[in-house]
């Protein structure tokens, strides 16, 4: 089971690079429009993009999305990588799943990346099905504290684990031991999708357990429906079929705007520029997730990852300038920056 799951992870990687359709490209966040200042009545030196999550101070609201981890070359220089451009950066990072802790000894090494990075936000990883699976709070919290976490993605993957030929797909009465996790950690445990989305009645399963925090991850952007299709060794086509499976993240996050403020919320899936994360800031996210657009310069070098990551805060800053906007609080929930309501769907 462990050189398996390890093994997977290496193939999910060699998947993304091989097939350029695995990336959806729907860019739904093209719909949304804003209000441009051509008297902006500030100075774009002024523009303070800085913000604090969790207690951590971000240079800007960018959350590097979980990517992989495990024992293999290429897994633990990803992940080396992408520690050290956020902590050059000053940005956040969620680790990949921590599930092969558990199972391979070798593959701990891979996420943990304190060293590289002491004081950055880091969010560990885990699917949240593992908890149908025998995974226990003790062994969640011994993950988190061998890396450091300050924070827990739980991640709900239905999707993928339908479509997935070893997949794990008892979600039955899962909400209730997410709410029992919850309860016994120090630190908060982040609701989060993959790639499908986070729905009304999920948020509130979600409330009703304790979480105050949700990433809502979703459809636009990376399809690990059509990741999966690929090591399937059958002559079905269901990973094709679903790859476009899930609600949009800026529909998901104009869904549960009527639940901020009883919970905090992180746009991801589909974000690709910084001119996205803006946008997902005005409509409500706390951060703004990326992950494909980084592998690449993960796979090349630190210095690859934080020039990359400078672009999207300079594209990031500069659209804040042109909407008259001098902090980050000032961009959050601002309906005025959206052209008026039926020109973005």
């Amino acid at each position: 089971m462990s050189e398996q799951t390890a093994n997977r992870k290496r193939e999910h990687i060699d998947v993304i690079n091989r097939d350029p359709m695995v990336d959806r490209q729907q860019h739904f966040f093209d719909a949304i429009q804003l209000q441009h200042r051509a008297l902006p009545e500030i100075d774009l030196q002024d523009v303070d993009s800085s913000v604090t999550v969790m207690g951590k101070r971000l240079s800007f609201p960018l959350l590097i999305s979980s990517m992989t981890g495990g024992d293999d070359e290429l897994v633990q220089k990803v992940n080396r990588h992408l520690a050290e451009a956020a902590q050059i950066t000053g940005v956040a990072m969620g680790l990949g799943s921590q599930r092969v802790m558990l199972e391979q000894q070798e593959a701990i090494a891979s996420f943990q990346v304190r060293e590289f990075a002491p004081d950055i936000l880091l969010l560990g990883n885990l699917g949240a099905v593992q908890l149908n699976n025998g995974v226990t709070p003790e062994q969640v919290r011994g993950m988190l504290e061998a890396v450091q976490a300050d924070a827990l993605f739980l991640h709900l993957n239905p999707l993928q684990e339908a479509v997935q030929p070893e997949g794990d797909t008892n979600f039955a009465g899962l909400a209730k031991r997410i709410g029992e996790l919850q309860a016994s950690l120090d630190v908060p445990v982040v609701l989060k999708e993959v790639g499908a989305g986070l729905s009304v009645p999920d948020i509130e399963l979600g409330l009703a357990q304790g979480i105050k925090w949700f990433d809502v991850a979703g459809r636009g952007g990376t399809s690990w429906a059509r990741i999966e299709q690929h090591r399937r060794k059958d002559d079905s086509e269901l990973g094709f079929t679903l790859q476009d499976w899930g609600i949009p993240t800026p529909v998901a996050m104009r869904q549960a705007r009527p639940y901020m403020d009883q919970a905090n919320f992180i746009a991801s899936g589909g974000l690709r520029n910084g001119l996205d994360l803006v946008k997902s800031v005005i409509i409500g996210g706390c951060l703004g997730g990326v992950a494909k657009p980084l592998l690449a310069p993960a796979m090349e070098s630190t210095e690859a990852v934080v020039a990359a990551i400078e672009s999207l805060k300079k594209e990031f800053v500069t659209a804040m300038f042109l909407l008259s906007v001098q902090n980050v609080e000032d961009l959050r929930l601002n309906d005025a920056l959206l052209m008026p309501p039926g020109t973005w769907g």
